[in-house]
């Protein structure tokens, strides 16, 4: 079957949607865009020419969805505008996959939540980062007991990007804006509940953001686990991935992965030393590459779920969670206290 959509919001992010749509073969004859949506219908058109679509482009979400009736709305809009957006795809009856963060505050969250429960349809969230091949390999090898029992996951997030637009604007825009693809991630890597958070923010001299570009964030997950998290984006110098790099701790060895293609895990080879010997060991590949396609296998995924009459991976009441690390991590550091993570 091919799913009719109207995307709305066409900016930058769009194009990482549209590409996936148009051009990944894992998703031929499975979206049919019929529709384009922006405040701004000279970028919409703009859009529209760059992807050869033929479609209408406007500025009244509302008309379009009541004209073009699609089977999907998909939602890539600035999150302070994200509600009004869901909420109108689900009242025409759509299926709707949006943009991260879900929502800018629990209170909105929850009524997207009920909304979809309402509709009877389904509301899931782009976190591509969980459908990258590291972040697989990693959840599984964990989950077999690779490193024995996790104790600690531990990330670095350094970067310099400038965006222009909404991000240099935003409060909290590192948190808000990134660090919900890192705290997502780590969730699913490690399987775990996030419990408790305690978070410091700041926005270091020489920031061109308008507030809270760095952060550091220790995280205590379900049985023990803890995680940490130190990033920033106004860090010039010695990068690291947009996946960040990460340290997993077990009680039989570690796994280092620099968010790119190299992993380094090493487990007790012999105890009774005073520091033990080691031995390395593989992180498996994959059996198939078509959870490893970003955009285009959460879309795949979504469509999947909606057809199976389940619930998609990054389905937002399970998406919750993520946004509740977020929240509770800005509300640490606003507070300086310790805060416990609503879920």
């Amino acid at each position: 079957m091919t799913y009719t959509a109207v995307l709305a919001g066409c900016g930058a992010m769009s194009k990482g949607w549209l590409e996936a749509i148009t051009h990944a073969p894992l998703l031929d004859n499975r979206v049919e865009i019929v529709g384009l949506v922006d405040l701004d219908e000279t970028l919409a058109a703009t859009r529209a020419s760059e992807f050869n679509l033929d479609v209408p482009c406007g500025t009244d979400l509302a008309g379009a969805l009541g004209t073009l009736k699609p089977d999907l709305l998909f939602d890539v809009v600035p999150p302070a505008a994200r509600k009004p957006v869901v909420l109108a795809g689900l009242d025409h009856g759509c299926h709707v996959l949006s943009e991260k963060p879900m929502a800018t505050s629990l209170a909105d969250a929850r009524e997207i939540i009920a909304a979809s429960e309402r509709a009877g349809r389904v509301h899931a969230i782009v976190q591509n980062r969980r459908f990258i091949e590291g972040v697989r390999r990693i959840e599984a090898f964990l989950a077999s007991g690779g490193i024995g029992e996790l104790t600690g996951v531990h990330c670095d997030f350094f970067l310099a990007p400038h965006f222009g637009g909404f991000r240099e604007e935003m409060e909290h825009v590192l948190l808000l804006d990134m660090a919900i693809h890192t705290f997502d991630a780590a969730r699913f890597m490690a399987g775990k509940v996030p419990l408790a958070v305690y978070a410091q923010e700041t926005n270091p001299r020489g920031s061109w953001y308008a507030h809270g570009a760095s952060a550091n964030a220790i995280f205590e997950f379900s049985d023990g686990v803890t995680f940490t998290y130190r990033g920033s984006w106004c860090a010039d110098g010695a990068p690291t991935s947009w996946e960040a790099a990460w340290r997993f701790v077990g009680t039989r060895g570690s796994l280092i992965w620099d968010g790119a293609e190299n992993f380094d895990a090493r487990v007790l080879a012999g105890e009774g030393k005073f520091l033990n010997d080691l031995k390395p060991v593989i992180v498996p590949p994959l059996s198939s590459d078509d959870q490893t396609l970003g955009h285009a296998s959460v879309i795949f995924e979504f469509i999947e779920a909606i057809e199976g009459h389940r619930s998609p991976e990054t389905v937002s009441t399970d998406n919750f969670k993520s946004l509740a690390m977020v929240l509770a991590a800005i509300e640490s550091a606003r507070t300086q206290t310790r805060v416990n993570i609503e879920l």
